[in-house]
C-alpha cells in the first residue's frame, strides 16, 4: 500500500481495507501473481500497471439518468428553485464522475430547465471531477455505446445526443461541462460555491473518519440552500449532519440551511 500512495500520491490509508484488499486481488490475478511481493514486483517492473490498479481501484459503475427516481426528485423538486434563485446561473459539482455519464447528466437537466423556463443557460456550469486520469479522457471524449442509456429517457436521449451505435453529447450539453483532475481526499473543490453538489457510490469506499471529512468539505462548499447527493447506501455522518437538512430520505437528497 505504502509502494502505491508513494508512486502514484493515492491516499490508500483512508480507504476501506477490505475494499483495497477486493480490488487488488481483481489486479493480482489478472497478472497470475499470489502474494503481495510478488504484485509489488510487478509495479516496479511495469510502470502501466499502476493505471490499470488505480483503474480497478476507483471503479464507479454508471449510466446516464442511473436510479431515475433520483434524477426525477431532483428535476422536480429541487432544480427548479435553484435555477430560478440563481437565475439559470446554476452552478453544480459532479464528484467523483468516472466516465462522465453522471456530469452529462447534470448537465442535460439544465438544458432542460433552460428549455422550458426560456432562461438561457450560459451561467450555468457542471464541474465535474475523478482521481482517474484516464477514465477522465475518456469523459472528456463524450461518446458512449447503447448500454449507457439503457436508464435515460428516450426523448432526451434523443434532444442531447448525436449518433446511432456510439452517440456523442452535443454541443451544448459539452459547453456545460468542465473536468477537472482531482483527488477529494488532498484537493479543495475546483469552483465552490456550489448549488447542487452530486457525490454518489463514491464515499462508501473510505473509512468513517475520512467520510466525515469530506461531508464537512461539501457542507462547506455548498451556497445556502444548496443541494447534496449522496448514493442510496450512504449515509450523512459526523458534524455535517447539524448543518444539512434531510428533504428526501428515500432518495438521500439534502438542503444546506
Amino acid at each position: 500500500m505504502e509502494q502505491i500512495a508513494r508512486a502514484r500520491g493515492f491516499a490508500c490509508d483512508a480507504y476501506k481495507q477490505s475494499c483495497l484488499r477486493r480490488r487488488l486481488a481483481v489486479r493480482m490475478r489478472a497478472r497470475g501473481v499470489h502474494t503481495f511481493d510478488d504484485y509489488a514486483r510487478v509495479l516496479r517492473e511495469d510502470e502501466g500497471e499502476y493505471e490499470r490498479l488505480l483503474d480497478a481501484l476507483t471503479i464507479n459503475v454508471t449510466k446516464f439518468y442511473r436510479n431515475p427516481e433520483t434524477w426525477d426528485a431532483l428535476a422536480r423538486d429541487h432544480l427548479p428553485e435553484l435555477w430560478a434563485r440563481r437565475d439559470g446561473a446554476v452552478h453544480a459539482w459532479s464528484a467523483g464522475c468516472a466516465s462522465g455519464e453522471e456530469p452529462y447528466t447534470m448537465a442535460i437537466l439544465l438544458l432542460e430547465l433552460a428549455r422550458t423556463s426560456g432562461v438561457g443557460a450560459g451561467g450555468a456550469r457542471v464541474d465535474a471531477t475523478d482521481v482517474d486520469r484516464t477514465i477522465l479522457a475518456r469523459a472528456e471524449a463524450g461518446r458512449f455505446r447503447a448500454p449507457a442509456f439503457d436508464e435515460m429517457p428516450a426523448a432526451l436521449t434523443e434532444r442531447y445526443f448525436e449518433g446511432g451505435g456510439e452517440r456523442s453529447v452535443v454541443p451544448a450539453v459539452r459547453a456545460l461541462v468542465q473536468f477537472h483532475l482531482h483527488d477529494l481526499l488532498r484537493a479543495p473543490p475546483p469552483g465552490p460555491p456550489y448549488d447542487l453538489i452530486v457525490c454518489r457510490n463514491v464515499v462508501i469506499y473510505f473509512d468513517r473518519p475520512t467520510q466525515e471529512r469530506l461531508f464537512l468539505r461539501f457542507v462547506d462548499a455548498l451556497r445556502p440552500g444548496g443541494a447534496l447527493v449522496l448514493g442510496k447506501v450512504e449515509t450523512l455522518m459526523g458534524e455535517a449532519r447539524s448543518r444539512l437538512r434531510l428533504v428526501d430520505i428515500r432518495e438521500r437528497i439534502y438542503r444546506r440551511a
